[in-house]
């Protein structure tokens, strides 16, 4: 049985509405007779099935719709059209720097991010030597978490959450944090937890890295769905040639 089942799903923005521009805007606007209110299609009929185990790289350029598709296979938002079923628990890594108090400490921060993933006390007491060590933020632990990098910062988030032992874990560049040992580190990590039975979703502007880790890829393209399937680098090779406009959808 398929883990996650993705089926014809589109997502549609509306601009201009009441809830996007302020009450008062809109009243405004009402009486000086141009209130117009304009849809975007995010994504349109995108179809996909993965298996257990499966690691799927959704490739396109910006304004795809890749982090709007991940936000609705996650359950943040919900499709405008189609279904998403899923199995078993989901963990969402997306936008990684954000939710963190820039006034406490790093040790702090683990601790609150850890609280808002679900983790308990107990659980972050055993395995904060662990999240600070894997992120390499030992001799900032006591410093505000506002002094950090924004790479650092992603880090220790990447840290965090890669401790869930999710059904399906979902990725959003969170891959090309940090440096290049850093990098490594958590492709490997990835590995671990793609090998321990995770279905994983990662974006990513990274083609080696596509081919490397995935065993399935989507590529979009301003919302629309133009391939999907097993076929990594044949996939990978179509895309390069779109990329350098050798290939003209």
């Amino acid at each position: 049985m398929s883990i996650l089942e993705v089926k014809d799903v589109s997502i549609r923005y509306m601009t201009g509405d009441f809830k996007d521009i302020g009450l008062k805007e809109y009243v405004m606007r009402r009486i000086k007779g141009n209130y117009k209110v304009r849809e975007f299609w995010a994504d349109r009929h995108v179809t996909f099935t993965l298996e257990r185990g499966d690691m799927l790289g959704i490739i396109g350029t910006n304004g795809a719709g890749k982090s709007t598709l991940l936000k609705a296979v996650s359950g943040i938002m919900e499709p405008t059209e189609g279904t998403i079923h899923r199995q078993g628990t989901i963990a969402a890594l997306l936008e990684l720097a954000s939710g963190f108090d820039g006034d406490l400490t790093v040790k702090e921060n683990a601790y609150l991010r850890g609280a808002m993933l679900g983790y308990t006390r107990k659980f972050m007491n055993e395995t904060y030597d662990q999240i600070i060590d894997f992120a390499d933020l030992r001799e900032f632990e006591e410093r505000p978490f506002k002094q950090l990098s924004s790479g650092m910062k992603s880090r220790l988030a990447f840290s965090i959450a890669s401790l869930v032992e999710p059904d399906i874990l979902i990725l959003d560049e969170v891959l090309s944090v940090g440096d290049g040992a850093f990098r490594k580190k958590s492709e490997k990590k990835m590995r671990e937890i793609i090998e321990g039975g995770a279905t994983t979703i990662l974006v990513s502007h990274s083609l080696p890295q596509v081919r490397a880790l995935c065993s399935k890829i989507l590529w979009l393209h301003k919302g629309e769905q133009i391939a999907f399937g097993d076929d990594v680098q044949g996939i990978c090779d179509r895309y390069q040639r779109f990329l350098d406009g050798k290939e003209k959808l």
